[in-house]
């Protein structure tokens, strides 16, 4: 907070937070990181202590997270060529191993050290763990990229009881032992869903769903989910933005009561949201 700010200020502020901690105190909140958020260190440091402050005014925060960047840079040190069907990475038997040792190994270890580090309690895990996420193969041509077909939420509640924010990367399982890589706003929104969460957030490049993409003051506040297909045949969705709306409404479907596409390039974007009634993205309501 700016030094410059008065004592009676820094007052207000937290007076009309208060009735938002209130809100949430207690309630689940799930919140998918990707995106230019999880690359500049400002960024994802700002991402950590807004989790890391929601978690201590009593929220309970499910981080799951992606890691597309760190998949890609290991893969071209490895020489192993990358290739993208419909916006989903083609992944094989040796390209899935590498998503794995990345996402859940060094990506998910180093959020949790971030966490840990910014005074959080925290603790990873993947989908395997638990098993947590059930996949099974999406398509013969995208190789070992996951379908979910069940969420085990008890390895996540376990640690939510303890005091834990589980951070989870996006591997699933089979009862073949196979490992899938399953897409982080997928994964999010049915882990919400299974968690009966009161609200999920997805963090994105973009300032919400605009109604002209060129013009950011054409900000749509609030998308009902009968609403949304309609924007989609428009043109007004359009390209990698209509899976992570098609996200988002099975998530209000399912009982998830808010789901939000914010900016995460906006620093403390997630505290802006959920502790104040200016609402900087766009929600999503069934």
């Amino acid at each position: 907070m700016n030094k410059n700010i008065s004592n009676a200020d820094k007052a207000e502020v937290l007076i009309q937070a208060l009735p938002y901690i209130q809100k949430y105190h207690d309630k689940i909140i799930v919140i998918k990181y990707g995106g230019n958020a999880m690359v500049n260190e400002d960024l994802k440091k700002a991402v950590m202590t807004d989790i890391v402050l929601l978690h201590q005014i009593g929220i309970k925060v499910v981080l799951v997270h992606g890691g597309g960047l760190e998949i890609n840079q290991t893969l071209e040190k490895m020489q192993i060529p990358t290739r993208f069907v419909n916006g989903l990475r083609q992944t094989d038997k040796e390209a899935v191993n590498v998503v794995q040792m990345v996402l859940a190994g060094k990506v998910n270890k180093d959020l949790v050290n971030l966490l840990e580090n910014s005074g959080g309690n925290a603790m990873g895990i993947c989908g395997i763990d638990g098993h947590l996420l059930e996949a099974k193969s999406l398509s013969e041509e995208l190789g070992f990229v996951g379908e979910i077909i069940s969420v085990n939420v008890k390895p996540v509640l376990d640690l939510l009881e303890k005091n834990y924010i589980p951070v989870i990367s996006t591997i699933g399982y089979d009862r073949e032992s196979n490992v899938y890589n399953i897409n982080a706003d997928t994964a999010a929104a049915k882990i919400a869903a299974a968690l009966k969460a009161d609200s999920l957030i997805t963090l994105t490049d973009i300032k919400g769903i605009l109604r002209d993409k060129h013009d950011d003051n054409t900000l749509i506040p609030t998308i009902t989910a009968a609403e949304a297909p309609k924007l989609i045949k428009k043109g007004v969705i359009e390209g990698g933005m209509i899976p992570k709306v098609e996200c988002c409404v099975d998530a209000v479907n399912s009982g998830v009561k808010r789901v939000f596409i914010i900016d995460g390039r906006v620093p403390h974007s997630i505290l802006i949201e959920v502790l104040s009634d200016q609402g900087i993205g766009t929600m999503f309501l069934a």
